[in-house]
């Protein structure tokens, strides 16, 4: 075989090698994600919905902040993403209705961030159970006290977090962090763990791209 035949089929190879890497990357039911038996309607319209299901009191959520937001920055023009404040049970409600009363008052993009390192890095526990002393918490920050416990206690919020423990279930959340595309694909940093015991977020938004790529296919997009 003369040497430029030679350089044709090692070209060959290795082309067979990077699709075959390329497939085995491909995201795989019940390891890199699980579907949503049934699949829920999504409040997207004709974009591909990301929801996020969190809570301020994880350390895991805390932990994929910084990874997200610049996901967030990428993501595709077709995405709409919605955090989404997980309850399993009474103890995750104050912080699910904290989400909702500054939701509310047009300022949870503010104190979203901060919030979870008030918890993490600073250990101020009270806020996980406490609204009175989230509400002093805030009001160091500049938030009108009464207005945010008055909001907490109000109807539409009471409301949003019933909803919140209804999503919760419905999707069947097995915890925190946990990330559904579509109403479909339930992936989660969890499922991205290294050999040396380490979460992998590049591969989890592979992940999290692939999937979002493949209900964009479904719905006959581009």
């Amino acid at each position: 075989m003369n040497l430029l035949k030679r350089a044709g089929c090692l070209v060959a190879l290795l082309m067979l090698l990077g699709m075959g890497g390329a497939l085995a990357q491909q995201p795989v039911v019940g390891r890199d994600y699980t579907l949503i038996n049934p699949p829920q309607p999504t409040a997207s319209g004709k974009k591909i919905e990301v929801l996020e299901f969190f809570w301020y009191g994880c350390i895991h959520c805390y932990h994929l902040e910084s990874p997200l937001k610049a996901w967030l920055k990428r993501k595709p023009a077709d995405v709409e993403f919605r955090p989404v404040p997980a309850a399993f049970d009474a103890s995750w409600l104050p912080l699910a209705r904290a989400y909702y009363a500054l939701d509310a008052m047009g300022a949870v993009a503010k104190y979203h961030d901060e919030i979870f390192t008030a918890i993490h890095r600073d250990k101020q526990k009270a806020l996980l159970s406490d609204s009175r002393a989230q509400a002093d918490w805030l009001g160091n920050k500049g938030i009108d006290k009464q207005k945010f416990l008055d909001t907490y206690n109000s109807f539409a919020v009471n409301g949003r977090t019933q909803r919140t423990i209804d999503l919760t279930r419905t999707y069947d959340i097995p915890g925190t962090p946990a990330l559904v595309v579509n109403g479909k694909y339930l992936t989660s940093p969890s499922m991205m763990v290294t050999p040396d015991n380490k979460i992998s977020y590049e591969r989890f938004f592979q992940v999290l791209d692939q999937l979002i790529a493949q209900a964009r296919k479904e719905q006959g997009g581009k």
